[in-house]
C-alpha cells in the first residue's frame, strides 16, 4: 500500500478555464473511507442550476474514473466506468444536474478490476455494469444520486467501492509511485530517466503502465506537463514561454505551443488573453 495517501487536491489542474466553472457550478472535493485513500485521487461532486447552457471543459490526468450522472429534473440516471481520456473533454450542461465521480489514482483502479488491464478502457467510456456486473443497477444510482447531502452521497460511494475490492495489486502500487514520481519531480523528463529510477527496463515500464495506468509513460510525462502549462496560462502576468518550455523539457518553445494547441484548441498566448479578458 502507498505510503502516501494526500488529502484531496486543491488544485485546478486540468480545468479549462476554472473560473468560469466555477461561477456556474457547485464543485467539491472529498475524501474517500481510509481504506480508499492509498488508490483514490478523491470524490468530485458537481451541481448546477443553469440559466443557459454552458460547456465544461477538461483535460483529463491519466486516471479512470467511475462517474454517476443524472442531467435535468427529469433525466433518467445512469453510471459509466470513463477511461483515461486521450483528448479535450467537453460536457455540455443544461438546465439542472448533479455528477458524483470518482477519480482513482493513477494505477489505482485496476485493484478493483483485475480481469483487465487497464488499458482496455483508454479513451472509451462503458456503462458501469459492463465492468461491475455486480454494481447493484438502480439501487446504486439511487444511494449515489439521490441524497441532497454530501456526506450520504460520500458514504454511498464508499460501500460501492469497498464492496468491489481492492485486490492486493504490487504492481498497481509501483504503477501509483511511478506517476507520483512524474507528476512531483519535474527531472523526470524522459522514458528512460523514469526507467533508470524504477529498476525496469523500457519495455517492462510499457507492460507495467499499459496494465496498470492504461497509457504510456511518455504520454503520462506529456500530459503532466499540458497540465502545468494551462495553469500557468491561467495565472496573472503571462509566463515567458521560452523559459516556461525549458523547465518543462521541451527542446524549444515551438514544441510547446505544438502541443497545447493539439490538446486545448488554441495556442497558449491565445489561451492566456481569453482566460484574463473580463
Amino acid at each position: 500500500m502507498p505510503a502516501s495517501t494526500p488529502l484531496p487536491r486543491r488544485d485546478t489542474r486540468g480545468i479549462v478555464d476554472p473560473a468560469e466553472l466555477l461561477a456556474r457550478v457547485r464543485f467539491r472535493r472529498h475524501s474517500p473511507a481510509p481504506e480508499l485513500r492509498p488508490y483514490l485521487e478523491h470524490y468530485w461532486l458537481m451541481d448546477w442550476e443553469l440559466p443557459e447552457p454552458y460547456a465544461s471543459r477538461v483535460v483529463p490526468h491519466p486516471s479512470v474514473n467511475v462517474v454517476f450522472q443524472r442531467y435535468g429534473a427529469q433525466g433518467a440516471p445512469w453510471a459509466e466506468v470513463a477511461g483515461v481520456g486521450l483528448g479535450l473533454f467537453t460536457q455540455r450542461l443544461t438546465d439542472t444536474g448533479r455528477v458524483c465521480g470518482v477519480q482513482f489514482r493513477p494505477g489505482g483502479f485496476r485493484p478493483f478490476a483485475p480481469a483487465w488491464p487497464v488499458s482496455d478502457w483508454t479513451g472509451r467510456r462503458v456503462p458501469l455494469g459492463e465492468v461491475f456486473p455486480e454494481s447493484g443497477g438502480e439501487s446504486a444510482l439511487t444511494a449515489v444520486l439521490s441524497p441532497d447531502g454530501d456526506h450520504a452521497r460520500v458514504a454511498a460511494l464508499d460501500a460501492f467501492l469497498l464492496a468491489h475490492g481492492p485486490a492486493v495489486d504490487p504492481a498497481a502500487e509501483q504503477a501509483m509511485e511511478l506517476v507520483e514520481l512524474i507528476r512531483s519531480d519535474r527531472t523526470v523528463r524522459k522514458v528512460s530517466r523514469l526507467a533508470a529510477a524504477s529498476g525496469l527496463s523500457p519495455r517492462s515500464l510499457q507492460r507495467l503502465f499499459a496494465g496498470h495506468v492504461g497509457v504510456g509513460p511518455k504520454w503520462v510525462i506529456l500530459r503532466y506537463r499540458i497540465h502545468e502549462a494551462l495553469e500557468r496560462a491561467e495565472a496573472a502576468g503571462a509566463p515567458d514561454w521560452s523559459v516556461l518550455a525549458a523547465e518543462l523539457g521541451y527542446s524549444d518553445q515551438a514544441h510547446l505551443v505544438r502541443d497545447f494547441t493539439a490538446t486545448i484548441g488554441l495556442p497558449p498566448t491565445a489561451y492566456a488573453r481569453a482566460v484574463s479578458a473580463p
